[in-house]
């Protein structure tokens, strides 16, 4: 049964899991495993599938072993780190995800390059900040339900990356989410923190990503599954802003911020 779409959402929920939709994913796949894409590659689509491109910049901040590699890491289909290594400079990552819409039944292929920077190296190097927030479209802050720290840190991340920018979108993303029987971060205080912050908030697990039939190679599509609220979530709002800048949407600023949780 299709999930129903949240209030105010413009993209059509669980579409990836129809026969259409699962079409167009074959694209960012390539015998059960999800393709890599390097910055100037894209998917291949059969000329009567070919669809229009949005791309977008996501600049990820969070402090130090929150888990922002790891996210994008499983937002890329790629292998999670086991050992945390901060990251030592800029990192970009492209991840495609075809969504439909839901006013036009419009099929859109949204190109997401994820910027991540270690901590460390945004404190040594003065232009690593200014260079990941040039140009951005979203940014995604991270804090780990197992580190207080790193969610008391959020109105100043807040302030320090988006306090400048009112044009970008903001999320915020809790990870380890897995591990919420062991959290720093109870519920009150994030019903505290949404009422300070009306930002779209997400919950992502740290589990090991699902295997195909060898054991060894991560499952593609099974980890497309896993993802995709956080990948129609991006998308939604960064449509929004769009049509709300081209003045065909009222600004996405005046609605509820939609909550959502890992499967």
């Amino acid at each position: 049964m299709a999930r129903p779409a949240t209030p105010g959402s413009v993209i059509v929920p669980d579409w990836h899991e129809s026969a259409q939709g699962k079409e167009y994913l074959a694209c960012v796949l390539r015998k059960g495993r999800r393709r890599v894409f390097g910055l100037l590659e894209r998917p291949v689509l059969p000329p009567p599938v070919a669809i229009d491109t949005a791309s977008y910049k996501i600049f990820v901040s969070g402090k130090s072993g929150v888990g922002k590699t790891a996210l994008v890491a499983k937002l890329a289909g790629l292998e999670v780190p086991v050992v945390h290594h901060e990251t030592t400079g800029i990192q970009t990552t492209v991840v495609f995800w075809p969504a439909k819409l839901q006013a036009s039944n419009r099929v859109v292929m949204f190109r997401f390059e994820f910027w991540d920077c270690g901590e460390s190296a945004l404190k040594k190097f003065e232009h690593m900040l200014p260079a990941c927030k040039e140009n951005a479209d979203a940014f995604l802050f991270l804090f780990s339900f197992t580190d207080r720290a790193s969610f008391e840190d959020l109105p100043g991340q807040l302030a320090q990356v988006a306090g400048e920018a009112p044009g970008v979108v903001r999320m915020v993303i809790g990870s380890k989410f897995d591990q919420y029987v062991h959290t720093d971060v109870p519920e009150r205080d994030l019903a505290a923190f949404r009422q300070a912050w009306p930002l779209p908030l997400l919950r992502v697990k740290s589990v090991p990503g699902r295997r195909l039939a060898d054991g060894r190679t991560l499952d593609g599509r099974a980890g497309l599954a896993d993802v995709a609220y956080v990948l129609n979530g991006l998308a939604d709002q960064l449509w929004q802003q769009d049509q709300a800048a081209a003045g065909l949407l009222p600004a996405p600023g005046g609605r509820p911020a939609p909550e959502a949780a890992g499967s």
